[in-house]
């Protein structure tokens, strides 16, 4: 079974939590480790077209994961991200917020984990591992 991303299909097996309107998705390209995403279920290209309910969901699991990856990663911040529209970099056209659990130091300037965000030539991993860090 796969889950439709934009113009992709993510396996079912890289799902780690969904909601009545929203998944939490392992990423294929983290920043830092324990970047990933959470999506509406419906296929929505622009944030200004979710409706409001799933407005609510999306920005209520991201809490509840982000709470969940600051305590697994020993973080004591984090970064979220969405990049709506092709000019803000947006490459899958399908709402995302990019979570990412920070730690001191792992940027030596904060900001340059935003220039990493844009960059397109990330190892992606393979299924396997994806696969593992989802459960």
């Amino acid at each position: 079974m796969s889950v439709p991303f934009g113009q992709y299909m993510i396996r079912a097996s890289q799902v780690f939590l969904q909601t009545e309107l929203s998944l939490g998705v392992v990423n294929l390209k983290p920043v830092l480790p324990g970047h990933v995403l959470i999506i509406p279920k419906r296929i929505v290209k622009r944030f200004k077209d979710l409706s409001a309910p799933e407005v609510a969901d999306l920005w209520m699991t991201a809490q509840r994961v982000g709470t969940a990856l600051e305590n697994h990663y020993h973080a004591d911040s984090l970064t979220m991200a969405i990049q709506d529209g092709p000019n803000a970099g947006q490459t899958v056209y399908h709402v995302h917020i990019h979570i990412i659990p920070r730690i001191p130091g792992d940027f030596e300037n904060n900001d340059e984990i935003y220039r990493e965000l844009d960059k397109k030539e990330r190892v992606p991993r393979t299924e396997e591992v994806m696969a593992q860090e989802a459960t």
